[in-house]
């Protein structure tokens, strides 16, 4: 069957838009939560974090029923076609962050049933890095902006050395005192989560890249 262009299949773009902002601004939100349940030791706030995939997942699942039906349905014009076929690419790596966001809450259940660890390592900023390459790449994705793609790559980049910085910092915690062996662990597990994060705000920096110039992008 058809659809008519200018009916069904433009109202399907649309709704396809709409959702992925929705999706884009429940996962900015996870990820803040996240963070924020680790700064201020809130248990409360990490099992909300935890409870809210499934709805994250709920709200992709509705994002790849509308993409298959058009591909199935419809005769796309080439680039809505690829618009939608990384669409369903994205909404993945959405998911994804969603799992490393529940991680991170998970952690913070488990470090909040001991004294807390303050070594010098700074998560927030870590943790606002990333949030700002997500956002800024789902923001490139439904602008088409190369630039701002170009931004998340160097966002991803700066994420992956603030890790190698606290991976640093918390093996010589570990080293002059192995009390605190237990704890940094998960604190290093955090880190990892949230460049874990960076790096799919990466990939769909990447397909923005791929959808504009029909290339893989250059380093990646």
């Amino acid at each position: 069957m058809i659809v008519a262009r200018n009916s069904k299949y433009d109202a399907e773009l649309t709704e396809i838009r709409t959702r992925l902002i929705e999706m884009g601004g429940e996962v900015d939100l996870m990820i803040s939560n996240s963070v924020k349940s680790l700064l201020r030791r809130d248990s409360d706030l990490a099992e909300s974090v935890i409870a809210f995939v499934r709805e994250i997942n709920t709200l992709g699942e509705e994002i790849d029923s509308h993409c298959m039906h058009l591909l199935g349905h419809c005769h796309l014009a080439e680039q809505d076609q690829h618009f939608v076929i990384q669409a369903l690419k994205i909404v993945i790596d959405l998911e994804r962050i969603c799992d490393q966001c529940s991680s991170i809450a998970e952690s913070v259940l488990e470090l909040n049933r001991e004294a807390q660890l303050k070594p010098c390592i700074d998560l927030a900023f870590m943790a606002e890095t990333a949030l700002t390459s997500v956002k800024e790449a789902l923001i490139a994705f439904l602008g088409g902006n190369n630039a701002l793609a170009a931004q998340v790559f160097q966002g991803a980049l700066m994420v992956k050395e603030l890790n190698d910085q606290i991976q640093r910092v918390l093996l010589t915690v570990m080293m002059e005192d192995p009390a605190t062996i237990w704890r940094a662990m998960r604190l290093n597990s955090i880190s990892k989560y949230l460049e874990t994060i960076a790096d799919h705000a990466a990939n769909i920096a990447e397909t923005v890249v791929f959808v504009v110039n029909g290339k893989v992008a250059a380093g990646r």
